[in-house]
């Protein structure tokens, strides 16, 4: 698609909004090498990061950039580990076309990935504008775009809250828009900036189902006057690229081998689609496999607690796979032991039942599933603070005195998902998550278990086993965008006197990552 649109354009820039790691067993099994190999061969000319960047921490990710051959920006983040400090820029100038793009992710990254200590993501609007100032005030650039991975709403609210950027192309929230059902805003969805000036919002939805494209005009002031395009559906009609098809193919031979191993067999379905808003027999099955390795291991465990949002999908009834395992836990997550009093511990589950941390007051970002021998009641009727109604643990109230050793996932004794107070140094690391699953399915096949009513609501109408209030949602999301700029038709003011008629074509697949055509 854009091999066939680029050449029309007199001159264009094909841009990725982050994300490329995660999601398929590609990554899974390769990590980021055929990742970073493919980009290349689809000739970007720049990307911004998304937060699944960072799941394997920071070497990870620096090893991935050091492979790229295009320029990495992202204004928002701050690090001291060498290559991201090196390979990571707030900006690129696009000399021959006097346009500036800047880069800026979610600075909720910390607590949904597992960045190192050393990186820090600051403010987005206030990064954002101090780059545009810095541009304006260091160079003779006044077309500034922001290729964004903080999704649809915080995208509308930095157009609101800066000035000097008129273009937005975003990722991260998968959000359709356009003129078809189910689109969430228009596209593009136009916010006033602080001046009272218009800017323009594109993203183009998620898995590379649609790829996104806006053709606009900019004045000399970088303003934008005439603009159309809107998304394109991809299908399976849509024509490959045959030489990249057949490397992709020999490339998946090797773990569909491995993918395909069975595992074990299971009676009933172990279904994901519920896990963030209720006990699910997925949920449990996944703490309980945690515990008993740790019990096998040690008797010191109490119990285990995983965040919903990790749980990526479901097993279906029949055999069960390798690949379906590493599809269920794509993040490479190790288990971990780590200790808290009673106290501590009441505070932590009241966060997650109400969504907000007990602890720092801001947002914890994913429902849980725990393990036997804990068992919680909550209220989502009552106040924030108070859902929280009783906690069993061994057939007795949970102690706020007590100590209890709890098995988690590093990513949440890290601080991810807010679910715990603060990061945990004492942890004790243990295995891989998808291991200890893989022999537990094979030690339980065939699986055949139902719910056993862990998470439960009381004094609530319609009771059941707990669903989460609005607040507690999973915020890992991923969007996607790829842009490209070419002429313009729908007039949005302004006379064409004034300017030089330069045009801009953004196309945004999603898929696990965003691209963005920018054709000037």
């Amino acid at each position: 698609m854009v091999n066939e649109r680029r050449p029309v354009l007199n001159s264009s820039l094909f841009l990725n909004a982050g994300d490329e790691f995660q999601g398929t067993l590609f990554y899974t099994y390769y990590g980021g090498e055929k990742i970073a190999e493919t980009i290349n061969q689809l000739g970007f000319d720049g990307m911004t990061l998304g937060n699944h960047e960072f799941d394997a921490g920071d070497d990870v990710l620096g090893e991935f950039l050091e492979n790229l051959t295009f320029p990495i920006k992202s204004a928002n983040i701050q690090s001291n580990h060498p290559v991201l400090n090196r390979t990571i820029q707030p900006y690129h100038i696009y000399e021959e076309f006097e346009l500036a793009v800047i880069g800026v992710m979610t600075q909720d990254t910390p607590g949904i990935s597992s960045p190192g200590d050393g990186t820090v993501f600051t403010d987005v609007v206030e990064a954002v504008q101090n780059t545009v100032n810095l541009i304006r005030e260091t160079t003779n650039v006044t077309r500034i775009a922001a290729l964004t991975h903080i999704g649809y709403e915080e995208d509308q609210a930095l157009a609101q809250n800066t000035n000097g950027l008129y273009l937005i192309m975003g990722g991260h929230s998968h959000t359709p828009l356009g003129d078809f059902e189910d689109a969430e805003g228009p596209y593009p969805t136009i916010a006033e900036n602080l001046d009272g000036e218009e800017v323009f919002i594109v993203t183009a939805y998620r898995w590379g189902e649609y790829l996104g494209y806006i053709d606009v005009t900019y004045d000399s002031e970088g303003r934008i006057l005439e603009y159309h395009g809107g998304p394109i559906h991809i299908t399976n009609e849509t024509e490959q690229n045959a030489t990249l098809q057949a490397q992709i193919d020999e490339w998946r031979e090797p773990f569909e081998a491995f993918a395909a191993e069975e595992i074990g067999m299971s009676n009933v379905v172990l279904d994901q689609e519920t896990c963030q808003e209720q006990e699910c027999l997925l949920g449990d099955f996944m703490a309980d496999a945690m515990l008993a390795y740790r019990l096998n291991e040690s008797d010191s465990a109490d119990f285990a607690i995983i965040n919903a949002g990790g749980i990526r999908a479901t097993i279906d009834e029949g055999s069960i796979t390798r690949g379906e395992v590493l599809t269920l836990f794509p993040f490479g997550n190790s288990l971990v032991e780590i200790s808290m009093s009673g106290d501590d511990l009441w505070n932590v589950l009241e966060g997650i039942c109400t969504g907000v941390s007990q602890f720092n007051g801001e947002e914890v970002t994913s429902f849980f599933q725990i393990s036997r021998i804990i068992e919680v009641e909550w209220n989502p009727e009552n106040s924030n603070g108070t859902r929280l109604v009783s906690v069993t643990i061994g057939n007795a109230s949970l102690d706020r005195e007590e100590t209890y050793n709890i098995v988690t996932l590093d990513f949440l004794a890290g601080g991810g998902d807010n679910f715990f107070p603060t990061p945990f140094e004492d942890a004790i690391t243990l295995e891989t998550q998808d291991e200890i699953l893989t022999r537990y399915i094979q030690s339980q096949s065939p699986v055949d278990i139902e719910l056993d009513r862990r998470i439960t609501i009381v004094d609530a109408p319609g009771g059941g086993n707990g669903t989460t209030s609005s607040d507690a949602t999973s915020t890992d999301n991923e969007a996607d965008s790829n842009i490209t700029t070419g002429d313009a038709s729908t007039s949005t003011g302004g006379s064409s006197d004034r300017y030089l008629g330069t045009k801009l074509a953004f196309y945004l697949p999603l898929a696990a990552f965003a691209v963005m055509l920018v054709q000037l």
